[in-house]
């Protein structure tokens, strides 16, 4: 695996098949496996919903990491968009009466990759989550050039949804860097089997240049 890693770009986007399907666990397992390599990682949430003051997601990266919360978790460079509602960003943004401008997320992605090697950032829900009415998240990563990751797990579905989701990617030419598997749901051996087999498959034959990496059972 870790030749693996090695091959994903500085700044990657880890979206999932849909809400959680475990992107937090995934991205602060990824950090952490990353840093290992002696590289410095850091994560962003770039928008937060469901929260007021600290982004949870921020905290659950940094305990499965085994550090405390950054310099840059305080002054909210990790996490600079926070709505109170747990919801899409869209709803989210109307709920708390606010006009989200999305290059503040940008900007402060681009502070943390002047100061770190590796930068994850995590996404809201799924890859086509409503930001601003029909701007999405994946148009997000388009416009930004971010190459991405896509969390998905061994749940009756799960194939569809992970090919659905690596559709809307690459037809909006994004760059798919990985597909990220968590076992963590994983209830049927024979569907979960089925499932781990079929998209190894596919993106061996499909997207040759995307990676399958899977986590391991626990953190």
């Amino acid at each position: 695996m870790e030749n693996n890693l090695a091959q994903l770009p500085d700044t990657l986007f880890i979206t999932g098949i849909g809400t959680d399907v475990g992107k937090s666990y995934a991205t602060g397992w990824l950090a952490r496996e990353l840093a290992k390599s002696g590289k410095s990682v850091i994560t962003q949430k770039f928008v937060q919903t469901g929260n007021k003051e600290m982004s949870e997601d921020i905290e659950i990266h940094r305990r499965i990491m085994g550090i405390g919360l950054q310099l840059r978790d305080i002054d909210h460079t990790t996490a600079p968009l926070i709505l109170s509602y747990p919801c899409s960003p869209d709803l989210a943004q109307r709920i708390d009466g606010i006009n989200i401008d999305w290059s503040v997320a940008e900007r402060a992605t681009a502070t943390l990759h002047e100061e770190f090697d590796h930068v994850l950032i995590e996404g809201a829900g799924g890859a086509l989550v409503p930001l601003t009415g029909q701007y999405l998240t994946a148009d997000y990563i388009r416009d930004r050039g971010l190459h991405a990751a896509v969390v998905t797990g061994g749940t009756l579905g799960s194939i569809n949804h992970t090919l659905l989701t690596i559709e809307a990617l690459l037809n909006r030419g994004i760059k798919l860097s990985a597909i990220i598997y968590n076992p963590y749901f994983d209830t049927d051996t024979t569907i979960c089997a089925d499932t781990r087999m079929y998209i190894k498959n596919y993106i061996t034959e499909k997207i040759p240049e995307c990676i399958y990496i899977e986590m391991p059972d626990k953190l």
